[in-house]
């Protein structure tokens, strides 16, 4: 395997912080931490990558600003501390990244977001909208309102979710860890350090014992299993210290950091199979000629004036197939509009689509980033 770090030629990076490193081990945000992570990504911006932090450490803010020094088993005390806490935690990035120009933004998901169709398309596109604003956005689990039912457990997970989410190339997990090794160095002298492995080897997780800090939820476990979901859509992770000079910024140059978990399916061939193998096709879009070209010679979005007619009853943000007048198929893709909607915009350029359906959800029937030719 290639030792120069992936994280050099990926263009969208996820960066997931853990709250010891946020609140300097539960004390309260570490402002001159946070300072240094934002300082290398407005660093990474000013390279052209686009880059979504995840970041923990509302909870532990917020047992700060209270004045507890253990953890609550009480939810409704949990809850109320991620409240007090996120207000500390989106001020110190606010600041931090407005000293380079830089706007960022907060959006708090649970998995039931992510679950239900609609809500994950609009979570997608409000993301994609952001990076192509030059926008940072700041993701956390909504720790103040989540159940047990609805939790996604840890914000490893959810630096993963959201990877798979938007498809990003790259999940960068800051820890208080150098990275991951062939046995618990703390009780074996002679262990190794791992550099480099496959994401879903099942020998991994066998390594990857261990339970979280005293302000965190995860441990290895969970970021070797955050890797394996990353993978999925194609994605490398690299498990990594967060207490490294300039972190960020050396593995965008190129060096080899902590441990790089590499995933075995590339990008495409993954989103494919996700769009492909596991949704089932709701409807049909015919599209012209025109439609074709754009879609498979030059990487657009299907736009309504390229549809001529409709197959089948479906949902905004139901998977359809983009066929031509003979019915073969060109691409799927999640759509934008549901079927009746769709029928009154075909043939039609984006400036009349407000006037005919009195609102605009979006510009076109399903953009690029959720299209997959076939």
């Amino acid at each position: 395997m290639s030792r120069l770090s992936v994280i050099q030629s990926s263009h969208r990076i996820i960066i997931k912080v853990g709250s010891s490193l946020v609140t300097n081990y539960g004390k309260g945000v570490d402002f001159a931490a946070v300072t240094h992570w934002v300082d290398q990504i407005a660093a990474l911006h000013k390279q052209g990558k686009q880059v979504v932090l995840v970041s923990s450490g509302a909870i532990a803010e917020g047992m700060a600003r209270l004045g507890w020094t253990t953890r609550p088993k009480e939810v409704n005390k949990q809850q109320a501390a991620a409240s007090i806490g996120q207000m500390g935690l989106i001020q110190a990035y606010e600041k931090a990244f407005s000293t380079h120009g830089l706007l960022a933004s907060q959006i708090l998901l649970t998995h039931e977001d992510l679950a239900d169709r609609l809500r994950y398309i609009n979570a997608r596109a409000t993301l994609f909208t952001l990076l192509d604003l030059g926008v940072v956005p700041i993701v956390n689990e909504n720790d103040t309102i989540v159940t047990d039912e609805i939790r996604l457990g840890d914000n490893d997970t959810l630096g993963a979710v959201v990877t798979n989410l938007i498809e990003a190339e790259a999940l960068i997990i800051l820890t208080d860890q150098t990275g991951l090794y062939d046995s618990d160095p703390r009780k074996n002298p002679q262990a190794k350090f791992i550099h480099q492995a496959t994401a879903g080897d099942p020998a991994l997780e066998a390594i990857a014992g261990g339970s979280g800090s005293f302000v965190g939820t995860g441990g290895m476990i969970t970021k070797v299993l955050a890797a394996k979901r990353a993978a999925n859509t194609g994605a490398h992770t690299v498990i990594v210290s967060g207490h490294e000079p300039e972190v960020l910024t050396r593995l965008a140059r190129g060096e080899a950091i902590g441990t790089e978990l590499r995933a075995s399916t590339h990008l495409r061939s993954a989103r494919k199979q996700w769009l492909a193998d596991h949704l089932r096709v709701k409807g049909k879009i015919i599209i012209d000629a025109g439609a074709i070209k754009a879609i498979t010679e030059q990487g657009k979005s299907l736009l309504p004036i390229g549809a001529i007619d409709v197959i089948g009853v479906f949902k905004r943000g139901d998977l359809v197939a983009c066929v031509d007048e003979q019915g073969k198929e060109y691409a799927r893709g999640l759509i934008n509009y549901a079927s009746s909607d769709t029928r009154r915009i075909l043939r039609q350029p984006t400036t009349k689509i407000a006037d005919i359906l009195g609102s605009i959800h979006n510009e076109e029937l399903i953009h690029r980033n959720n299209l997959v030719l076939l």
